[in-house]
């Protein structure tokens, strides 16, 4: 299904004036998007130097994305929950594990995220440090809705 697509059955049963946002995740986008749309993973960051070189806003509670994979399929859409920024430094077990990548844990979200983010950076003539500000997102799944079946 396309991100067209998918926004259309969303939009037709919940209207809204918000206009469609697609993108897949980093370094992964199929294992990601899977993990978004089982509810493993319910957070995501990325680096807050490159939102002022590429001209971007930050994201902001209540907008909503088409999660792709890597052939530009839609996955599913989230609704922003929660939006802040931090240095990488200050993250914390929480958020690594709302990450929901790996073993959850603070030690495996920074092994990958300093790899991703020294890739990332360096595309930019940039270098990644421990005190850089990242942009922390807490997001839920909103579509497809879970059939709820329930028993009397």
């Amino acid at each position: 299904m396309t991100a067209e697509e998918m926004w259309k059955a969303y939009t037709e049963k919940y209207p809204t004036d918000s206009e469609m946002d697609a993108w897949a995740f980093g370094d992964d986008p199929d294992t990601l998007a899977e993990l978004v749309k089982t509810g493993i993973k319910t957070a995501t960051c990325s680096a807050y130097p490159i939102y002022a070189i590429e001209g971007e806003d930050l994201p902001g509670a209540g907008e909503l994305s088409v999660i792709l994979d890597s052939n530009d399929e839609a996955v599913c859409i989230i609704r922003t929950e929660k939006v802040w920024v931090q240095q990488y430094c200050d993250t914390d077990a929480v958020f690594a594990a709302k990450e929901g990548e790996g073993d959850r844990s603070l030690s495996y979200w920074r092994r990958v995220h300093e790899a991703f983010f020294r890739s990332e950076m360096a595309e930019y003539g940039l270098e990644f440090s421990e005190e850089m500000k990242i942009v922390c997102e807490e997001f839920r799944v909103v579509w497809p809705e879970e059939e709820r079946i329930c028993c009397s």
